[in-house]
């Protein structure tokens, strides 16, 4: 197998996003993990290896008081989970599309996101075309393969998770499962990787299996643990609008990690899917 060969650029801009994020979480201070059990198969949803929730002890008023949580959080439930049930948009759950937008749109993070898209000639640099051009990636509905009309988007997918069958797709965001498991929905089975960097306490990257509400599995689900909604919108925003399409090696401050990203769209590009997972060991 090829060695672990990290991209200079994506790597470069992803690490200083990371670094200039003052408003990540930490393990250990704002939540703990409780990785119990090792999973070994992808084919075998059945077997739970973990008793305890993953995401424990998750300080709420602190987390969710901040802006960009808050606003995030209100997102969370503006979808219906099954890819056959179209969505019924309203007025205010459009509203709190903008007003997430705006929130993260007055942090150090996606500032400095918008400005190197615009020295890449990939935005426009004014910011309230540059918001449009968000929402068109994050939030215009589009159909999805194996579903029925226009009935997903990017955030929905990356964020929010899906039903489609048997299977729930999407879902890679550390906090919506912290929240989908505290209501019962999401029964951890345990993890397959763990790697962070070396002789680290607390996990920063994981690759976990869960059911959802005990009729959805996901084999396999890849989530980077502690990260604010705004280093996630912009990690992704660049990866995609900057080309890249499939996995992508890339090192992000200390981890070495790698970047998936999945486009169609043509010119309005969207999100089939997005997560950063641990680099695999070669």
């Amino acid at each position: 197998m090829a060695a672990y060969t990290p991209d200079p650029e994506l790597s470069k801009i992803l690490t200083k996003l990371w670094e200039m994020d003052d408003n990540k979480c930490y393990p250990g201070e704002d939540y703990e993990i409780e990785l119990q059990g090792f999973v070994k198969s992808t084919r075998d949803v059945s077997r739970d290896f973990a008793r305890q929730h993953l995401i424990q002890d998750l300080d709420e008023d602190k987390i969710f008081g901040r802006k960009t949580y808050g606003a995030f959080r209100k997102l969370l439930d503006n979808y219906e989970m099954e890819c056959d049930q179209q969505e019924n948009i309203t007025w205010e759950e459009k509203q709190e599309n903008y007003d997430f937008l705006d929130a993260i749109m007055e942090t150090d993070v996606m500032k400095e996101a918008h400005q190197y898209l615009v020295s890449e000639g990939k935005a426009s640099s004014d910011e309230d075309d540059f918001k449009k051009q968000l929402h068109d990636i994050w939030f215009r509905m589009y159909r999805r393969k194996g579903c029925r009309g226009n009935d997903s988007s990017s955030f929905e997918h990356v964020f929010v998770g899906e039903g489609r069958g048997d299977d729930m797709i999407g879902l890679h965001n550390w906090l919506q499962f912290y929240l989908q498991e505290k209501a019962g929905y999401i029964n951890y089975n345990g993890y397959f990787r763990r790697e962070t960097v070396k002789n680290d306490e607390y996990p920063r990257l994981i690759a976990l299996q869960f059911t959802w509400r005990g009729e959805k599995a996901k084999p396999m689900c890849s989530c980077f643990l502690g990260t604010s909604p705004e280093f996630e919108i912009a990690a992704y925003t660049v990866a995609l609008l900057m080309g890249y399409d499939g996995t992508t090696d890339c090192q992000i401050g200390e981890y070495e990690t790698e970047v998936t990203v999945h486009s169609f769209g043509g010119y309005h590009k969207k999100l089939s899917t997005a997560y950063i997972s641990a680099a695999r060991m070669y």
